[in-house]
């Protein structure tokens, strides 16, 4: 037996049942209520948390009394904020703590007053469709996707269809980045049919008919009033980029690479002036208090190179962050930050805590990062590493990134991939978190796999469609064995059929005793047909097959724990594996 002493801290086993023999998650002891909620051990040096709260800045005229924050006379409570701070539980609080089942509706209202979690729900949007969820440490780590029509690609129906797309895939909050086409339907039809939050970048629809230069404190306002009353449920505000920083700029390789930060580094420049998104800062926040639009404030400096990541010009923006946070909460709005882009894996834990102490604890939303430049067209796997770091290091809600990052505007099927990588990447960091529950998934699917019931293992799965294709596209019927080893050789078989091992024997997911592939379903042959490993013949038998097409048997000879006669099984399971070494051997020099 071993005598390490494993380094547990006293995190929540991620499994309810503490199933399996894993000692659980080596993060630190869970901390509701305080300034750590959820988070990994700190490397030595790291930041610690700000010892202050969304309590610390209050508004001006509310006084502390008998212990508790009174508002003047009149007031009349907007945002999810303010609710909080009153000691009010919403019905949006009892909905996050629906989804959130390991807090509670009154732990949910406390995070919101701290400051440390928001409800992004604009009153607008509440109206339609849209299901409340939080974006906080302490609940799960969330994922949003990115779409929007540029002026050279997709259109107002092709967005809704992305917006459905992401959906499904699991995005939490969706942006719409539109560019070109007709900003105001794009964006009404997604508000209209979103269930998750949507969040805009107003710059981008500040300068339609106009040049940068013309921007004028009337029309920020005037634009952001029409968005918040369309229902769009968060602002990103780049108010953070400062004159004084742009100086710093001028060495890095690649400059600015925010959009909205790069316009207001122009508008500075023309005007010799401060961002005028800093300047006027609290009307802005008149304006979206109005309708409970939460602020996403915008990194307009981060890095877009692993060269220019942690660099004076990025952190000097955090610090404004940071004072734009206390500002925000003075006037009842919900705040969120926005993080980097691209940073060294060995840097991603210092972002993260330096954000959580230089903002108080105010939500952390992150792009990424990613922790390489070198391989477009795979940045969503580049990114989905680092992003799986800043999750477990403290960021709440991850942006995805899709395989068309850097190159191009996003497909449907860019969306699918960018969200399933992301998922992944959120997912990890809960359960390394040890979010109560957060493994009781994969121990399902654990306990499928162990017991060979296929069925049970692809509807565990999170893209069901894959598993089962992948899985028809070498072995068409249902054994007890895959064609990674065959029979003879497979682990999870032998380990099941020893009596003394638990492994397979789960009540509940049993393998029946007569497997019958169903036929592929449209979207699983369209999996193969894009794989192109089969022919068009295969994958039309595979969707066409049927008990009578299988030869009216009653079960697949090669279900070897089923047949009587061993040799028979055996001769079975060789030709099918002769068959896949052939279709692997395809196209292959010959010698």
């Amino acid at each position: 037996m071993t005598d390490f002493e494993l380094p547990l801290r006293g995190a929540h086993n991620p499994s309810t049942e503490s199933a399996g023999t894993s000692p659980g998650s080596f993060a630190r002891a869970p901390d509701i209520g305080g300034p750590r909620t959820f988070s990994s051990p700190d490397t030595p040096g790291m930041p610690q948390p700000s010892n202050k709260t969304a309590w610390d800045f209050m508004p001006e005229d509310w006084r502390f009394e008998g212990g508790r924050w009174h508002p003047p006379a009149g007031f009349e409570p907007v945002t999810q904020l303010e609710h909080a701070r009153l000691g009010t539980v919403t019905p949006q609080m009892r909905r996050v703590a629906e989804r959130e089942r390991h807090l509670t509706p009154e732990q949910v209202r406390d995070e919101v007053a701290a400051g440390r979690m928001i409800i992004p729900a604009n009153k607008i949007h509440l109206g339609y469709t849209l299901d409340p969820m939080c974006i906080g440490r302490a609940g799960l780590t969330k994922v949003n996707a990115n779409m929007g029509a540029s002026p050279v690609s997709s259109g107002t129906d092709e967005e809704v269809e992305k917006l459905r797309w992401a959906e499904r895939w699991g995005a939490d909050t969706v942006m719409d980045l539109s560019t070109g086409g007709d900003l105001d339907a794009t964006r009404e039809a997604i508000i209209r049919n979103a269930r998750v939050p949507i969040g805009t970048v107003p710059i981008y629809s500040m300068i339609i008919g106009r040049s940068i230069e013309e921007l004028t404190l009337d029309v920020i306002l005037e634009t952001l009033r029409h968005q918040a009353l369309q229902g769009v449920d968060y602002f990103t505000i780049h108010a953070g980029v400062a004159r004084e920083h742009l100086p710093l700029i001028r060495k890095r390789l690649i400059g600015v690479v925010s959009r909205g930060g790069s316009l207001l580094a122009k508008w500075m420049l023309h005007h010799g002036q401060e961002n005028p998104m800093f300047t006027h800062f609290e009307a802005i926040c008149d304006v979206m208090r109005e309708y409970d639009v939460s602020f996403s404030l915008g990194d307009g400096l981060r890095p877009g190179g692993l060269a220019d990541a942690t660099d004076e010009a990025q952190l000097g923006e955090l610090d404004r962050l940071g004072e734009l946070t206390e500002r925000a909460w003075r006037k009842g709005c919900q705040v969120m930050v926005e993080g980097p882009g691209h940073v060294p894996f060995d840097q991603i834990e210092y972002n993260m805590k330096l954000q959580r102490r230089r903002c108080h604890g105010a939500p952390f939303y992150v792009l990424g990062p990613l922790v390489t430049d070198v391989f477009p067209g795979y940045d969503h796997i580049t990114s989905a590493i680092g992003a799986t770091a800043a999750g477990y290091h403290g960021a709440a809600m991850l942006c995805y990134v899709t395989p068309k990052e850097h190159l191009g505007l996003p497909k449907r099927d860019d969306v699918k991939q960018g969200c399933i990588a992301y998922k992944i990447a959120a997912h990890a960091s809960d359960v390394a978190l040890g979010i109560p529950g957060s493994r009781d998934w994969d121990d399902d699917l654990t306990r499928a796999r162990a017991a060979l019931n296929w069925e049970k293992h692809f509807d565990l799965a999170f893209d069901s469609d894959t598993a089962r294709a992948f899985h028809d596209e070498d072995l068409d019927v249902d054994t007890d064995f895959c064609a990674m080893c065959g029979h003879d050789w497979c682990s999870v078989r032998i380990s099941k059929e020893i009596v003394e091992f638990d492994s397979g024997k789960a009540s509940g997911f049993e393998r029946a005793r007569v497997m019958k592939s169903p036929a592929l379903s449209r979207e699983q042959q369209e999996i193969l047909r894009s794989r192109g490993h089969l022919s068009p013949d295969e994958i039309h038998r595979l969707a066409s097959k049927t008990h009578d097409a299988m030869g009216g048997a009653p079960k697949a000879a090669c279900h070897s724990d089923l047949v009587s006669d061993e040799t028979e099984a055996l001769r079975v399971q060789g030709e099918k594996l002769l068959q896949l070494r052939r279709k692997g051997n395809e196209g292959a020099p010959q010698p």
